[in-house]
Parts: C-alpha cells; sequence; structure tokens
C-alpha cells in the first residue's frame, strides 16, 4: 500500500460554535408535558413545575464552546471564561463529565457540548492547536 501524507486539517471559518444536540431539546419537551399533566393535578401545590422545563430549555441554548483565532471559549450557565491558545496545554476527557481545557498552570477548565467526536472539527478550528487523534499517521 502507498503511504499517504498526513492528513492537514481544512481551513475552518472561524468563528466555530459547539452547542447541545439539538435533538436534546426533545427532553424538554418531554419536561413540559410532564408538567402540565403535574399541574393540571393540582395547579396550586404543582403549577411551579411548569418552570422546570423552561429553565431547562434555556440552559441548553445557552451553553456553548466557542472556538475563535484568540483561543476557546467556555459558555456556561452563569458565565463564561476565555483560554488564550498559548495559555491552553491540553485537553482531558473523564470517563464521565464534559471534556476539560487543561491550562499550563494545571488549572481546568470545563469545555461544554464538545465530544470526542467534535475533535477533528475542533482539530480544525484550532489550526491544528489541538490534534485529531481520527487523521490518519504514516507508518514508517
Amino acid at each position: 500500500m502507498p503511504e499517504s501524507a498526513p492528513a492537514t486539517p481544512a481551513p475552518v471559518e472561524l468563528p466555530v460554535e459547539f452547542r447541545i444536540q439539538p435533538i436534546a431539546y426533545f427532553g424538554a419537551f418531554m419536561m413540559m408535558v410532564t408538567a402540565v399533566v403535574l399541574a393540571g393535578a393540582s395547579l396550586t401545590y404543582l403549577g411551579w413545575t411548569l418552570a422546570l422545563p423552561v429553565v431547562g430549555g434555556i440552559w441548553m441554548y445557552r451553553v456553548r464552546s466557542i472556538v475563535t483565532v484568540e483561543g476557546l471559549r467556555a459558555v456556561g450557565t452563569f458565565g463564561s471564561r476565555e483560554i488564550p491558545w498559548e495559555h491552553l496545554d491540553g485537553l482531558s476527557f473523564p470517563r464521565w463529565g464534559a471534556v476539560r481545557a487543561v491550562c499550563k498552570d494545571d488549572s481546568t477548565v470545563r469545555l461544554p457540548a464538545i465530544a470526542f467526536r467534535d475533535l477533528p472539527l475542533l482539530s480544525a478550528a484550532s489550526a491544528g492547536r489541538i490534534p485529531d487523534p481520527y487523521a490518519a499517521r504514516s507508518t514508517d
């Protein structure tokens, strides 16, 4: 078999946003259906349950990770954090939970809505600063 050259990431237009998958909004819809049933049983005592799916939907819309020319931006529930490329040391993939950006000072930042399957796009958006483990490697 002929050897192939290492794959270079295709240029990507920045900024690139990583958001929670749209199918997750179905969970908020089902929560709303359940809340309507509960509130129908007793609006006085269970009417507050109607707010839970709305809060969940707003949260799903808000959290995201953004790749820019300057670095990564992690937008969480109540704030956001910027990580310049020069401060990024790598990524951590805990068994359970979100991907974490590891900074050079050994601090970690949760990157919402990024999964292992997103690494090719993340690598392309970072201009190769984050390696793509799926990329074909040439063997000597």
